[in-house]
């Protein structure tokens, strides 16, 4: 499938920097709810924490909702693009060995923000975690399995 117009425009003007904080974020492909099974968002997670133990990047504060996610990093080594094509195709690679089913998991492209060093990182961690909140799927943020920061 051709990108669209929106995911290759993305890509225009992306520049990473060792140090620098991000918001990322990937969609499933076509908004599919994969991650409703704890077990296979958990699998998303255990690439979040790879990418830390190789010093790629430390993460701050993460969330893996049913149809994408939103992780805060500090990049440490390499650029976004390779640590998103990494995280997805592992990720990918695991939901496939779990399920069985070989259609696509992830959107092509990924979003991302980079931080300005004045931005308050506790606040954008909230919005992060809070996501599951927003999205009416539990009362409190306690009873959502699949979130983290480095802050609680």
């Amino acid at each position: 499938m051709p990108d669209s117009p929106a995911a290759h425009r993305l890509r225009f003007g992306r520049y990473a920097e060792a140090g620098r904080i991000y918001l990322l974020t990937s969609n499933t492909y076509q908004r599919r709810p994969v991650f409703r099974n704890f077990s296979l968002g958990r699998l998303v997670v255990d690439q979040f924490r790879n990418s830390q133990k190789s010093g790629v990047a430390n993460s701050l504060a993460w969330v893996v909702m049913p149809d994408h996610f939103h992780w805060l990093i500090e990049l440490q080594q390499g650029t976004l693009s390779e640590l998103m094509q990494k995280t997805k195709s592992l990720s990918a690679k695991a939901v496939r060995q779990s399920t069985g089913d070989s259609h696509p998991l992830w959107q092509r492209g990924f979003h991302d923000r980079a931080l300005r060093r004045e931005e308050d990182l506790v606040k954008v961690a909230r919005y992060v975690v809070a996501n599951p909140l927003r999205a009416g799927l539990v009362q409190k943020l306690g009873d959502y399995p699949l979130w983290d920061a480095i802050w609680v």
